[in-house]
């Protein structure tokens, strides 16, 4: 769907040079001895980087409405991850789409994911999960600050701080989106 530029608003999604971007900001600007502009921040929804983009009013662009499904984590298969969906139909996701969101990915956890028609464009891991330590070692003295804590490895790979008394076996809330420890669960 085609749409003028001065209609673009925070939230909307857009395509853009064959790319697909979120609207994360959009001013009109006036200025005293020029033509009047658009500008914009866009998100770019593959690879989250965030650029500034300047516009001709009345500038058509396109507008693109992206499905939201709830995928489920099964295995990774060869260089990609194989999710099920609510029909239970299996989607491959593409590595470069979960990046380093892997660090967080285990059997039966469910996230969301941005299609445009049938291409996946993104996922979104639930803000806090609940997983266990499998390993902790001590941080390196240099890194340390009071001897405050150290670091636990999750069952999934990940390697995050956790404080001193978290130990193998421990169940912990972590934030998926700061990598951070929460709490022992």
């Amino acid at each position: 769907m085609t749409t003028q530029t001065n209609q673009i608003n925070p939230g909307m999604t857009i395509s853009l040079e064959g790319k697909i971007y979120r609207v994360e900001s959009s001013v009109k600007v006036t200025v005293p001895k020029g033509v009047p502009f658009i500008k914009t921040k866009l998100k770019n929804l593959v690879t989250e980087e965030i650029i500034e983009k300047n516009f001709k009013v009345d500038q058509p662009v396109v507008e693109v409405s992206l499905s939201e499904k709830v995928l489920e984590y099964l295995y990774m298969e060869g260089k990609d991850y194989l999710f099920l969906d609510d029909n239970l139909e299996q989607v491959l996701v593409p590595s470069s789409i979960i990046s380093d969101k892997i660090n967080f990915l285990k059997e039966g956890i469910q996230l969301k994911a941005l299609f445009y028609g049938e291409t996946i464009f993104s996922i979104e891991l639930p803000q806090f999960l609940e997983l266990m330590v499998v390993k902790t070692e001590a941080i390196p003295s240099k890194l340390a600050i009071n001897n405050s804590g150290k670091y636990g490895i999750l069952e999934t790979g990940a390697k995050l701080e956790v404080p001193l008394f978290i130990e193998s076996g421990d169940i912990i809330k972590i934030d998926t989106q700061t990598n951070q420890y929460i709490q022992r669960v």
